[in-house]
């Protein structure tokens, strides 16, 4: 009897935290902001974004072999406050034209290596870089750059800096479908490069630029712990430490990414029925040692879980995010993440 009344009293000392931890509200909260009709088209399939100055980036596909427009959208920061805080409110925004792209798309057709779009951007003070997503059988991704002028709204490229970026493979040597180096960033002078498949049995690693100012013989490989979905941006918080989009996309030629039953991690993908489901959150990474490792940062809720996101950027100890032309909404989709 005594023992049974001992057991009560811890449960219901237990029970007021259970209650507290069950319902702790999510560190951010979510809005989603009214984008102009031009950039607001699905065609523009964006993949990536970046704060510049009083400007938020955002990085079309450029789909050359589609005749898309090789170009940068930049939405005025101020005029997102603005509308965040009013939602009548209208963004203003313009439109970075990138030149001598189709010249670095065929030098990589001479080598054999099948352009298929920007996917990263980031920038080390006005040189932008852009990391090149390849067709799967592809050997490498590539890295490239270009100044940016204000007063012309042009990112001119340099048609000499052409960085090959190989792509790790399965143990038969076959590639991941359709990844890339989607997710860059700067910090610190130098570039991070991650590949967007992390869960190799062998090695994973991402690739570092220690001088992004001029042409490296080889990249530095540098071990990141294995990691379940993909990796499709990156942004560098300070401190060597990063927070990335970590995406689940239930596709048939996605099967890659999909953890077993018997995996812990197959939770988060499969739904009651056992049925894979798309699946976001935002991961923090930590760069020490040598080494890469990461942990969950935030869990999008369930209503933007089917978009697919691609692009990410810190803004005001909150984050912007993106997506392609894939979503609910049936057009590109910008989200701020807002620290309660």
């Amino acid at each position: 009897m005594l023992r049974s009344y001992r057991i009560a009293l811890v449960l219901l000392l237990l029970l007021p935290a259970t209650l507290t931890s069950a319902q702790k509200k999510a560190p951010l909260s979510i809005h989603t902001l009214r984008l102009p009709a031009e950039i607001a088209d699905r065609n523009n399939q964006f993949s990536g974004l970046f704060t510049y100055g009083n400007q938020l980036l955002l990085l079309s596909e450029s789909r050359l072999q589609e005749r898309a427009e090789a170009k940068v959208y930049a939405l005025n920061l101020p005029s997102l406050d603005r509308q965040l805080a009013d939602t009548t409110q209208a963004l203003t925004y313009q439109k970075y034209a990138i030149q001598h792209l189709d010249m670095i798309r065929a030098r990589l057709d001479s080598a054999c290596q099948e352009y298929e779009g920007l996917e990263g951007i980031t920038l080390v003070g006005d040189t932008a870089y852009f990391t090149i997503e390849t067709t799967t059988p592809s050997t490498y991704c590539y890295l490239i750059k270009g100044a940016v002028h204000a007063a012309s709204a042009t990112i001119v490229l340099d048609t000499d800096y052409l960085v090959p970026l190989p792509k790790p493979a399965l143990t038969d040597n076959s590639h991941i479908h359709n990844a890339g180096f989607e997710a860059a960033t700067g910090y610190n002078k130098s570039l991070l490069l991650l590949f967007e498949y992390n869960y190799f049995r062998h090695d994973n690693y991402a690739l570092r630029i220690p001088n992004a100012t001029r042409l490296p013989d080889i990249p530095q490989y540098v071990p990141v712990q294995r990691l379940l979905f993909r990796i499709t941006d990156l942004v560098y918080e300070g401190n060597n430490r990063f927070t990335a989009i970590n995406y689940f996309y239930n596709g048939a030629d996605d099967s890659v990414y999909r953890p077993t039953p018997t995996d812990p991690n197959a939770r988060l993908v499969l739904d009651g029925s056992g049925n894979y489901q798309n699946y976001c959150r935002l991961i923090s990474l930590h760069y020490k040692r040598d080494k890469i490792s990461w942990k969950p940062l935030f869990e999008l809720p369930q209503e933007y879980m089917t978009y697919n996101w691609e692009g990410l950027a810190a803004y005001r100890g909150g984050y912007f995010l993106i997506n392609d032309k894939y979503g609910p909404s049936g057009k590109s989709t910008l989200l701020y993440l807002r620290r309660r």
